[in-house]
């Protein structure tokens, strides 16, 4: 259990400092879609050609054509992100919350409830409408923003609650990449899906063989990817896929791991004090002491565990701020406040904001009250229905599924893209304020100490 507390706490504090940055490229490229020197030149910079060629090949190609610098952020780099969240996933399913059951059963439940209500709330508001395909939009919650809230409260927040959350963004997460996977994929090229299938089929032989070089899963991955793009199904889904493929068990054992090290260590107390202290080129054979130590570091973090630890960084503070950036500019010029009041803007608002917090807390009231789930640690009613408010916070996968629905760059598709950003991003605003004002007074005010 110690471990699953480590892990929650760890990541909290990496979705929490991404969270800032995600807040400070949003409101970014708020300011400067809507400066006139800069309005072009935002909205031109993404229609730029990018290629990664060698001959006629091109990897950064779409059915032949180049990439876009748009569709590079959202179909590779967001890939990427997808990658990193599969990968999120199969550590919980492995050793995290998701592996036992009666652990998991409360937020499953919740997250379950916290997709149906906006989807069928998002439904009745908008059927028979021309936005009525973006009712996916309100299903996701946003975990570096709710976490990120969570962390403005510090450790007033019971870790049960943040476990919690935690778990139920991710399997939130398992839901849009289902509604990607099945509903936002074109035309299939079933050559191209036969070719990405035996690439995958390379990446399980490799695990099932022991191989733990990233090199090889990055490799292999990259065509997995490729031949998703081009196949006609959505290539994020490539980076769930591969992430599953990744050996989650270590070369070393621990107990082998703790028995390298001290045999090279001993090797250093035969070594003179003075020469040890002194900072001076190392010897043949202290270099391979040390040498043996880093490699044996390596063996015994498993490559699902590493290559998690390495993305973060990379996923939390550039490709995620960078989607945003790209594609939270909304344009206030030619808007009316009416806009927040008739379309698909209010649509996205009351199914985020109210949608969530109904599914997830009476979902959870039920699972609770009926004995199949106990009530997080240090949480109430009151915390728990707090809690739920922050999962309308869907602001980066909700950015997401929204350019699927309204991207096509058709004039009529375009301005619901646009309003459909601004419901999204007054949604997650309020559900975020809401949800802090609640938990600030709900909480306790001392802050909690975490064995």
């Amino acid at each position: 259990m110690a471990s699953v507390f480590y892990t929650a706490r760890k990541t909290l504090r990496n979705y929490a400092n991404g969270g800032n940055v995600l807040i400070f490229a949003t409101a970014l490229a708020l300011i400067v879609v809507n400066v006139p020197y800069f309005t072009d030149f935002y909205n031109s910079l993404w229609n730029h050609e990018l290629a990664l060629q060698v001959g006629s090949f091109n990897l950064f190609s779409h059915h032949g054509e180049p990439m876009s610098v748009m569709a590079f952020i959202n179909d590779a780099l967001m890939a990427l992100f997808f990658f990193s969240v599969g990968l999120e996933i199969k550590r919980e399913v492995l050793v995290g919350e998701l592996s036992s059951f009666r652990n998991a059963l409360l937020p499953i439940v919740a997250a379950v409830g916290g997709m149906a209500f906006p989807v069928l709330i998002y439904f009745l508001m908008a059927r028979g409408t021309p936005y009525a395909d973006g009712w996916a939009i309100p299903m996701a919650t946003d975990i570096a923003f709710s976490l990120g809230v969570l962390a403005m409260l510090g450790n007033r927040v019971p870790l049960g609650l943040k476990i919690f959350l935690t778990t139920l963004a991710v399997v939130d997460d398992i839901g849009g990449i289902l509604v990607i996977a099945i509903f936002y994929s074109g035309s299939i090229d079933f050559t191209l899906l036969l070719w990405a299938a035996a690439c995958i089929a390379v990446l399980i032989a490799g695990a099932y063989f022991g191989i733990q070089s990233k090199l090889f899963y990055a490799f292999v991955g990259t065509f997995v990817w490729f031949f998703f793009l081009n196949a006609g199904i959505h290539p994020t889904i490539a980076g769930v896929i591969v992430a599953f493929t990744i050996p989650a068990k270590p070369v070393y054992a621990p107990k082998n791991y703790i028995k390298t090290i001290r045999k090279n260590i001993s090797h250093f107390s035969h070594e003179d004090d003075e020469h040890l202290n002194s900072r001076t080129i190392l010897s043949k054979d202290q270099l391979n002491w040390l040498k043996e130590i880093e490699s044996a570091s390596d063996k015994v973090i498993s490559p699902l565990q590493d290559m998690e630890d390495t993305l973060h960084p990379l996923v939390n503070y550039v490709i995620v701020p960078l989607f945003a950036f790209a594609n939270a500019g909304i344009f206030f010029g030619d808007m009316e406040v009416s806009q927040l009041f008739h379309g698909i803007a209010p649509a996205i608002i009351i199914a985020l904001v109210l949608g969530k917090f109904l599914g997830i807390f009476s979902f959870s009231w039920l699972t609770i009250k009926l004995g199949l789930a106990p009530m997080p640690e240090g949480g109430n009613w009151a915390r728990l229905a707090s809690v739920s408010m922050l999962g309308g916070i869907g602001f980066t996968v909700s950015l997401f599924i929204a350019n699927l629905s309204f991207g096509s760059g058709d004039p009529l598709m375009s301005e619901l893209l646009n309003d459909s950003k601004l419901g999204i991003l007054v949604a997650s605003l309020l559900a975020g304020i809401l949800g802090w004002a609640a938990l600030h007074l709900t909480l306790p005010k001392e802050p909690q100490e975490e064995e």
